[in-house]
């Protein structure tokens, strides 16, 4: 049985999964990313929960690895990256992984090895192209085709947060653009429109009333006490009416870029996770509709639900990768 390792290097932990060729994980460890310290520390971590992860088995064949940032898996190099991890683009990934373990190493997107994971041995088990959106502090997706993700000639395939909507008009994207989806549907940005129209509504005057549908019921609405998104959706599940309108409203803007997505991609099936998916059957009812109303007719049988394997979706994706390259 071929051993491999997957890795997931994200700004905020890491972890590293000793994994078989039937796609069983064996082993797992975490560690947080040291990402304020620059990538010779984070990879010093990922290289010691390999070699963690590794100890005892004696045959570990190769490794992958999923990262944040746009990733090249060509030359194996960070291509660009966000501030999350301190001086990440421009790390030769590849290269740095494999000198130190002496295996070889396949690197990609972490989203990209999300799908992967799904499709191998989760939600979209058994499909050939997938259509796989992650929606928590940004808004990714990763497209399979016949098997194989779609990377693009620059490595930024899958940018699904960077589609204009009409929801978002005029709205400031943490990529510096204005209008995109990411602006008004990712969890940061419903958290952000809450807090603002739970406030706008606190502090009005006396006896004034805000619009139909805002004003939630007595207790529990207020900026004060929401301290995450998933303090908005719990809002949302006992009624509160601003906490609904953002989700739903967030959701009907992410449902209307995937149905557009779709109609350009034409996947099997449609597997969403990350964070913000977790918000309830409010949110989930207004991305399938917002879904459905951009759908072509051939489309609107395609299956969309939660993805099925969390955070082992990326270590899976990863050591599948590996096993490409394990030789």
């Amino acid at each position: 049985m071929t051993l491999v390792v997957g890795v997931d290097i994200g700004g905020t932990k890491t972890s590293a999964g000793l994994v078989d060729s039937s796609g069983t994980l064996l082993a797992v460890r975490t560690l947080p990313t040291p990402a304020a310290q620059g990538p010779a520390a984070v990879l010093d971590t990922a290289v010691g929960l390999v070699a963690e992860v590794a100890s005892g088995t004696g045959d570990v064949t190769a490794v992958g690895v999923g990262s944040a940032g746009v990733v090249d898996p060509r030359r194996g190099v960070i291509v660009s990256a966000t501030g999350a991890i301190t001086g990440w683009a421009g790390t030769d990934l590849r290269g740095e992984v494999s000198r130190r373990l002496g295996l070889p190493v396949a690197v990609g997107n972490d989203v990209h090895a999300h799908a992967l994971g799904e499709q191998w041995r989760g939600a979209a088990a058994g499909y050939a192209d997938v259509l796989l959106v992650a929606v928590g502090t940004g808004i990714g997706a990763s497209v399979v085709l016949g098997g194989r993700v779609l990377r693009g000639a620059h490595s930024v395939a899958g940018h699904a947060g960077h589609v204009p909507a009409v929801a978002a008009a005029g709205r400031p994207c943490p990529c510096g653009g204005h209008g995109h989806v990411e602006a008004v549907a990712s969890g940061p940005a419903m958290l952000a429109e809450y807090r603002a129209r739970a406030a706008a509504v606190a502090t009005e005057p006396p006896g004034v009333s805000g619009p139909p549908g805002v004003a939630g019921p007595p207790g529990v609405t207020g900026p004060a006490a929401v301290s995450g998104l998933a303090d908005v959706a719990r809002l949302a599940a006992q009624g509160d009416r601003i906490a609904v309108s953002v989700l739903t409203g967030g959701a009907a803007a992410l449902g209307s870029t995937i149905g557009g997505l779709m109609n350009v991609i034409d996947p099997e099936v449609v597997v969403v996770g990350g964070g913000v998916a977790a918000c309830g059957e409010s949110w989930w009812q207004a991305l399938r509709e917002g879904i459905a109303a951009e759908v072509l007719p051939a489309l609107r049988e395609v299956p969309v639900g939660p993805a099925a394997l969390g955070g082992d979706a990326a270590l899976l994706g990863a050591a599948r990768m590996a096993l490409e390259v394990a030789g």
